[in-house]
């Protein structure tokens, strides 16, 4: 039998379905995955191993779960055991100014408890995060969230940031509603890829304002917003970041009216040890931002 095939059919019986077991499987993997293979142990016994609605298991499903449940339950235990203090691994993927200005004060405390940490840092915005998410090639994606998650992955919403625009410090305009009085507006649109939450939320903003202001100048991150705006290139579209520096050479207009953007988590699986360290140390940290 193939013995990731058994390690599939453990957590589907441990956790009465596939849906639940996808939640609590610590790697990634999707429903339709687990489904298949499932399928195929079933095929190669011959046999229906659990009913799927309502979930109960077989006689024979009761029979492979019992040989099987010994071993997988006592994995993590025997698995911890001889890691003692051997290197435990995460790999985080954020935006430039989460992984410059947040992410450090936080690894100091998580190191604390894990002190052999290794560290993978990918920097990136959020579709670019969620396919490295689904690739396996990061455990945890500090991004903004849209409303409806991936297939296959679990969020939690950490904190919410407005939107807002960025001009020059020495630009005549002291609010948005001034921008607005324009028709139309010439100074050019600096802001991230149209496929980002922030633009979505922005351009949303605009048509209920019935407004058309489209961007002029694309770019990849909100520090190369911020570099163009005080260059004088444009007006960008930002968001405010609770104690974050801004250059002096460039001010912030808040956006009243405007649906703000949800920073959080993603995931897939079961949180390890460390990964489940790191989501209280962010739900922490968010709360000392909003206070």
């Amino acid at each position: 039998m193939n013995i990731h095939h058994l390690e599939l059919f453990y957590y589907v019986a441990r956790h009465g379905g596939i849906s639940e077991a996808v939640r609590n499987i610590p790697y990634g993997i999707q429903q339709p995955a687990v489904s298949g293979q499932i399928a195929q142990l079933e095929d190669f016994l011959g046999t229906t191993l659990f009913h799927r609605r309502p979930f109960r298991l077989t006689p024979a499903g009761e029979k492979l779960y019992g040989f099987i449940q010994p071993f997988f339950s006592g994995v993590d235990a025997v698995a911890a055991e001889l890691q003692g203090g051997a290197t435990r691994q995460i790999r985080i993927g954020s935006s430039d100014i989460v992984l410059r200005d947040h992410l450090p004060e936080l690894l100091l405390s998580t190191r604390k408890k894990f002190p052999h940490l290794k560290l993978t840092l990918r920097e990136g915005y959020q579709p670019e995060l969620e396919t490295m998410l689904q690739n396996q090639e990061i455990d945890l994606a500090v991004t903004v969230l849209e409303k409806k998650i991936p297939p296959g992955m679990q969020s939690r919403a950490m904190l919410e940031l407005p939107l807002a625009l960025l001009v020059p410090e020495d630009s005549p305009f002291r609010g948005a509603d001034e921008l607005w009085k324009r028709d139309p507006i010439e100074e050019a649109l600096i802001c991230l890829p149209a496929s980002e939450v922030i633009c979505k939320h922005f351009q949303q903003g605009l048509q209920k304002l019935g407004i058309d202001w489209f961007p002029r100048i694309e770019v990849s991150s909100v520090d190369l917003i911020e570099a163009y705006v005080s260059n004088g290139f444009g007006i960008g579209l930002t968001v405010s970041i609770p104690k974050t520096k801004m250059s002096p050479k460039v001010r912030a207009l808040p956006l009243p009216g405007f649906t703000p953007v949800s920073l959080g988590v993603l995931w897939q699986g079961k949180p390890s040890p460390v990964m489940q360290l790191l989501l209280d140390e962010f739900q922490k940290r968010a709360q000392e931002l909003q206070a």
